[in-house]
Formats: C-alpha cells, structure tokens, sequence
C-alpha cells in the first residue's frame, strides 16, 4: 500500500500497490503493520456499506465524540465520489481546515480519517457504493455532525442537485 498524508496532519491518501500479472492483479486494502508504521490507528471494530441510488447525494458532515471517536477508513466499492474530512482537533496546526479528494472504484483509492476529524461525500454517479471500516462501533448518543456548507469551513462541493437527509441538511454552525 502506498501512503500519501494530506495537509491535514494524521489523514491519508492511499493507493494499492498492485502486483500484476496475465490474471489482473493483486493488492493489500489493509495490514495493521502498515497502519501502525504511519502512526494510524489499526484498529477495525465496524465495517458498514452505504449504497446510494443517486448522484448528488450528500452524506455528512458526521463525527462522534469521546469515548466513542472514531477513525474511517473509507473506499469507494462501486461509481465515484467527492470525500471531505474536516480536523476539529481545537490544538492541531490544522484546525477547521478541509481537506477533499474524489474516490473511485476504477482507481480503489482510499481515505484514512482520523479521530477528531468529520467526514462527509458527495457521490458523483448514479449507484455509488461506499465501504467503511470503523476503529470504534457507533454510538447514537456519541453521533454529531456539522453543516455541510457551514462557512467557518469553506468546503466547495461538486455542483449537483443533492440528495440529503433533514438531518444532514440542518446541523448548525460550528461553534468551536
């Protein structure tokens, strides 16, 4: 696997490093030795699935507080999408700073989402799947978000008519 850290310090970009022959190819999408030599947190206590019939639809921006934060390690299995993670740690160089890259199933990019971070996507085709892999298990009451277009974060989505829960829609202003 190739490891490629963003501007914000602790979230990744990685790509499989693929050994290919006359059958296709074969990578790794996960090696706890690998993680722990980056300094990431190996550990996988969930995986989920979100399936989305619709481009434009917006999931986000969603986080959960101690004792259940949570790093994402987030794949798109199926059409493409627009990922933004923004670093809420209030001590970190890189505070409400966002930082967004399209995946894809063509090129089976990766994003590695620290605690203390919210995340959010967009997808950009029609039937897009996601895979998620979870250093904790969710907890409803530990489950927050912020607005999607909150101006404390700048975010440029793509344009799209989205697709958006009432609960995504109306987060309030971050007020950290």
């Amino acid at each position: 696997m190739i490891f490629r850290e963003t501007k914000l310090k602790g979230a990744f970009l990685i790509e499989a490093e693929k050994r290919e022959d006359d059958r296709g190819f074969f990578a790794r999408s996960f090696c706890r030795e690998e993680f722990e030599a980056h300094g990431l947190n190996p550990n996988v206590a969930q995986c989920n699935i979100s399936f989305n019939r619709r481009k434009g639809t917006l999931r986000g921006m969603h986080f959960q507080v101690a004792p259940y934060e949570e790093a994402k390690l987030v794949r798109c299995t199926m059409g493409s999408l627009y990922d933004v993670c923004i670093d809420l740690r209030p001590k970190s160089a890189t505070f409400k700073q966002h930082f967004g890259v399209v995946l894809s199933a063509r090129e089976r990019n990766m994003i590695y989402i620290p605690e203390g971070f919210a995340h959010g996507l967009q997808t950009l085709e029609d039937d897009t799947e996601v895979f998620y892999q979870m250093s904790q298990v969710y907890s409803p009451e530990s489950a927050r978000g912020v607005r999607w277009n909150d101006p404390a974060f700048g975010i440029e989505w793509p344009p799209a008519e989205r697709v958006m829960t009432q609960k995504d829609r109306t987060y309030t202003d971050f007020l950290g």
